[in-house]
Formats: C-alpha cells, structure tokens, sequence
C-alpha cells in the first residue's frame, strides 16, 4: 500500500487524500506530498505557491476563484478544524453549480484537491485553526472573483452552530450569487 489513499469525489476532478500517519509514543511523522506517489494516484500537477492563514471560529473564507489565472489547491489543516467547501463553476460541466464538503483537521489529517474551475471556501469549526494551501498557479489579485458563500442556487450546508456569528471579510459580503458568473 502506498503512503497516501486518493479518493475521488462525486464531482468529477476533487479528490480527498489522505496520508498515511506513522505514530507512536513520541508523536507521529507523515508524509503530506510526494510527488511520485501523486503522480501514481493520477495527480501530476505542479505546485509553485504555498499558502497558510490563520482565523478564529466562526470566520469564513470564500468562495474564492481566480478568473484568468485559476489555481488548483491542495488544502488542509496544520491545527483545528475546518468545512472546506468546493464549488464546479466549469463552464458546460454536468456538475455546474454543484458542491462538494468535507472537514478537515489535525486529527483526521486529510487533504482536499480542488482543481482549477472550481470555487473555494472554508468554514472554522474551531476555537482557532491554521489552514494551509498549495497552488497550482500564482496568486494575481487583479484576477480575483468569488461567489456569496449562502448563495440559495447552490444551497451549501454550512455547519453554522446557532450562536455562532459568521464573520466574513468586507470583500466576501459584496459577492453575487453564481448566476453572476453566466
């Protein structure tokens, strides 16, 4: 068995990862990206950013694209816990508009592969949580675009807890909904 289990997801191109975790009493020691053994999982991009934030529970970020530039990522969790949330915004794709969830955290130590075409955003679920990503292309911020996270067509189950105020950044409240993109 490899060091790493590739699963691909109902939507066509996002895959969750998850990496084999060596551990014993002094701790553990895993392997979050190898390139043959992505390669041999059907996974050759090419990744030339990394990228890490750090945010308080209730904080969402997204959902983020790039329009010109479209990046694929590789995300998941350093410490916390996280809703990572694609959305297919592929022009003529069967998945148009449709998402995929899933959580992500230093316990389950998954990964999630979102691939060009698609918007993001993640959820904190935490007290505190530090996100990190991978990028198949540079960031350009001429080139941003982004898609109001409780857009009603898309309709995300995000797992607000009641009480917990959303907190979004200036940006992410003047998005449209997906009907914006068409």
């Amino acid at each position: 068995m490899g060091k790493i289990k590739v699963t691909p997801c109902d939507i066509d191109g996002l895959y969750v990862i998850e990496p084999k975790v060596f551990g014993d009493e002094r701790g553990y020691f895993v392997e979050t990206y190898n390139k043959q053994e992505f390669a041999s999982n059907g996974l050759d991009m090419e990744f030339v950013q990394d990228n890490q934030s750090k945010s308080k529970k209730g904080v969402l970020r997204g959902l983020h694209f790039q329009k010109q530039h479209p990046q694929g990522k590789l995300v998941r969790v350093l410490s916390g816990e996280v809703f990572d949330v694609a959305v297919d915004i592929r022009k003529g794709s069967d998945t148009y508009g449709k998402w995929f969830g899933v959580v992500l955290s230093e316990e389950n130590m998954k990964q999630f592969y979102v691939p060009e075409g698609f918007a993001h955003g993640y959820y904190v679920l935490s007290d505190t949580a530090v996100f990190s990503y991978k990028c198949t292309d540079f960031y350009h911020p001429e080139d941003e675009g982004g898609i109001l996270w409780n857009d009603p067509e898309i309709g995300i189950q995000w797992p607000v807890e009641d009480g917990v105020e959303v907190v979004l950044s200036e940006k992410d409240q003047r998005r449209e909904g997906i009907r914006s993109l068409q």
